[in-house]
């Protein structure tokens, strides 16, 4: 019996019906794959910050469906394609990212999806679990292409400011194993997991402000600065710690390049560039052990909702990955 003939009519999956909507769980037509689509049962989708951010429209990078079903992190099995060639077969594991337009239409927290298989998608290397597969696109991606632009790294100092998240935790790793001496920012739940890393420093910003401590083990500055959570104020005090000729990047896209141009230092507001290339280097580095995948809390597909509620429990640090 072909594999659809099995799939129930309805499946399940967490939408908005419009911004700032309350996320709710709501049964959908089963996705069909069209002309040069893959049709992913998906096993794990990852949960990132840009998740709740995209729900309340307080960030709209393409135009939107509604009802939008929310997620872009996955990892699932192709159950079937749409006519045409594909470079994937029925059977083949998959991750990626599936932030494409219109929002919505290839949410991941959902039984399955339909996509273009031209989507940043990835085979999951041979051992590695779906789930940890399903927490690297975003924070895997970014943290890489972060050290990426600082390379070369050797003998360098970089403080990184947010690393005990997602994308602190692989960008640390990330920026080690390219030579560099990490400084990294965590709180201090989080500081021997980071030094296991590699992280030669940590400072708990809630015990001392790092622009206090930093100067203090580094007067003549830093080398490069990567901040994962600092507002534009805070971001500007601390790239004035980077020195002539250093790099300060923001992911939350608040630097001044020109003001920052003017005082030597070359300033970039981070934006993903999602590839399947991308995606493939993190994975082959987490199946060969080169890095370590950070804490990931598993959650069920009903729990999503309040987890994504204001007022939901957030772990602290690591990852959180639903699993269907």
């Amino acid at each position: 019996m072909p594999s659809h003939n099995r799939r129930e009519a309805n499946v399940r999956a967490i939408t908005v019906t419009e911004y700032g909507a309350t996320p709710a769980m709501a049964d959908m037509a089963t996705p069909e794959p069209g002309a040069r689509q893959v049709l992913l049962k998906l096993r794990a989708a990852g949960m990132n910050p840009m998740d709740r951010t995209l729900a309340s429209g307080d960030w709209k990078p393409m135009p939107a469906t509604f009802p939008m079903v929310l997620g872009a992190d996955c990892a699932g099995v192709v159950e079937k394609i749409g006519e045409s060639e594909s470079r994937f077969s029925v059977g083949d594991d998959l991750f990626g990212q599936l932030l494409i337009p219109p929002l919505g239409s290839a949410g991941t927290y959902a039984e399955y999806v339909a996509v273009s298989e031209d989507a940043p998608l990835a085979r999951v290397p041979s051992g590695l679990d779906d789930v940890v597969a399903a927490a690297l696109p975003t924070a895997g991606g970014a943290g890489l292409a972060l050290v990426d632009l600082l390379e070369p790294l050797t003998d360098k100092t970089v403080l990184i400011v947010g690393a005990g998240g997602g994308v602190g935790s692989f960008a640390t790793q990330f920026a080690v194993n390219a030579g560099g001496n990490v400084i990294a920012n965590v709180r201090a739940e989080d500081a021997e997991r980071i030094r296991a890393y590699g992280a030669s420093e940590t400072i708990d910003h809630t015990q001392v402000p790092l622009a206090e401590a930093v100067p203090r083990s580094h007067p003549e500055g830093i080398d490069a600065l990567l901040d994962l959570v600092s507002d534009a104020v805070g971001f500007a005090a601390l790239a004035s710690l980077v020195k002539r000729g250093g790099t300060a990047v923001t992911t939350q896209y608040v630097a001044d390049e020109e003001a920052l141009a003017a005082a030597g230092i070359t300033a970039i507001n981070f934006a993903l560039p999602s590839s399947t290339e991308l995606f493939e280097r993190v994975a082959n580095a987490v199946a060969d052990g080169s890095i370590v995948a950070p804490p990931i809390t598993r959650i069920s597909l009903e729990e999503a909702p309040a987890v994504l509620s204001p007022a939901g429990a957030r772990p602290a640090s690591g990852k959180t990955v639903i699993t269907l």
